[in-house]
C-alpha cells in the first residue's frame, strides 16, 4: 500500500474532482488542501491552549508597580457566604482590591489584567473582583514581586487550591480565611471566626 494511500491523498483527490470543481467548499490553498487531508477527529483531540491575559497585557515592570499598589493601597480577602447549591450550603470566597483617591491608576489596572469592576466608595475609588479563576492566577503572576502582602498571597493561593471535597476540607478553607483576615486590618476587628461560624450553621 503507498503512503499516498495510507494518508488518504488519492481519496481526497478524487472526492475533490467529483461534481462542481468550483463548489464554494473545495479547498483554495495549499495549506487548506493539506489540512482537508487530516480528520477532523485528530483536530479534536489537540487541547486547545489558553490564553493567559495576564502574561500578555503586563511586564514584568508592570507585574511589580500592580505589586506595589497592592502592597500599599489593596487587600488581598476571604471570607465564608451562604450558596444554595453546594454540598455543605456554604463556600469561601476570595477578592481582592486596590483602594486609591485617584481613578486613573484602577482603570490602568482593569485594562491591563481585563477583568474587575471600578466602585466609588466614599472619597474613594476603588477596583475590585472576585473572580475566582482570575484572581488565583494574577496572585500567583504578582507572587515573586509583592513584599508586603506576599504571605497574605501564598494563604490566598492555599485557599484557591483546595478542592471541597468533605466538610474537613471545608473547614480546613475557612481556617485558612481566618489566618488571612488576621493580616488585614479591618477584617479583624469586624469580622468574625469563619471556622466557629461555619460549625455553629452546619451543626446547629
Amino acid at each position: 500500500m503507498s503512503a499516498r494511500l495510507i494518508l488518504g491523498v488519492e481519496k481526497v483527490k478524487a472526492s475533490l474532482l467529483r461534481g462542481n470543481p468550483k463548489v464554494i467548499n473545495q479547498p483554495k490553498t495549499g495549506k487548506a488542501f493539506i489540512r482537508s487531508l487530516i480528520p477532523p477527529s485528530f483536530w479534536n483531540k489537540i487541547p486547545l491552549m489558553k490564553v493567559d491575559p495576564v502574561r500578555k497585557n503586563l511586564s514584568e515592570v508592570e507585574l511589580a508597580y500592580l505589586a506595589g499598589l497592592i502592597d500599599g493601597d489593596g487587600a488581598i480577602m476571604a471570607w465564608i457566604e451562604r450558596h444554595c447549591e453546594k454540598r455543605f450550603k456554604f463556600r469561601v470566597r476570595l477578592a481582592i482590591k486596590v483602594s486609591l483617591n485617584e481613578k486613573e491608576p484602577l482603570e490602568w489596572i482593569k485594562k491591563k489584567v481585563n477583568f474587575g469592576y471600578l466602585r466609588k466608595n466614599r472619597n474613594q475609588y476603588e477596583w475590585c473582583s472576585q473572580d475566582q479563576a482570575e484572581i488565583t492566577n494574577l496572585i500567583s503572576k504578582l507572587l515573586p514581586f509583592l513584599k508586603v502582602k506576599k504571605r497574605q498571597a501564598r494563604i490566598a493561593l492555599k485557599i484557591a487550591k483546595i478542592k471541597i471535597k468533605n466538610f474537613e476540607d471545608l473547614i480546613k478553607k475557612a481556617k485558612l480565611a481566618d489566618l488571612l483576615a488576621r493580616f488585614n486590618s479591618r477584617s479583624k476587628k469586624r469580622r468574625k471566626n469563619f471556622a466557629k461560624v461555619l460549625l455553629q450553621q452546619v451543626l446547629s
